[in-house]
């Protein structure tokens, strides 16, 4: 099985047999750049020294922060950043709140968890795909059009004035 582009996602849950599971499994899945973090300040700290995960994948209740300070916290150093909640929790209002406050998902912890967890990791880098591709194409646009405004340019001044070898 060939291995998936190398995004870069956190596994913040503070449980750690279910962390592991999670890792592990996400490497099974040849997600080949995961790292777990047991804790939210372990993440916000990994995070302000300068790690630029792509996808956070967090439990909503842990010990000292909850998922919604730590997803504050990251989203003002790490902008880009998607996050997936993931609890036992199934709170309609936590939910709304994960959303409302920049998450990308919220999971129920479930038999079929997992599964989710990597078919959310999979639309996020989709997204992410599609928004690298639409930049190069909006790069690629201004280029030509830089290289038409030069081209009427050079055309006006050609025949107005006579320039570049003209009589």
């Amino acid at each position: 099985m060939a291995a998936k582009k190398n995004n870069l996602i956190f596994v913040v849950e503070d449980n750690k047999v279910y962390n592991k599971m999670i890792t592990e499994y996400l490497t099974r899945q040849n997600f080949t750049n995961v790292k777990p973090f047991f804790s939210g300040e372990d993440c916000v700290s990994a995070i302000e020294k300068g790690a630029k995960p792509d996808i956070i994948l967090q439990d909503y209740f842990l010990e000292k922060m909850n998922g919604i300070d730590v997803l504050l916290k990251v989203k003002k150093i790490s902008p880009s950043s998607e996050f997936v909640f993931l609890t036992n929790n199934d709170s309609m209002e936590v939910a709304v709140n994960t959303i409302k406050y920049g998450a990308y998902d919220y999971i129920v912890k479930d038999k079929i968890t997992l599964d989710k967890v990597v078919d959310r990791i999979q639309k996020i880098r989709k997204v992410k795909a599609l928004e690298s591709r639409n930049k190069q194409i909006k790069m690629a646009i201004m280029l030509f059009l830089g290289a038409i405004f030069l081209v009427v340019l050079f055309s006006v001044l050609y025949f107005i004035f006579g320039w570049f070898g003209g009589e």
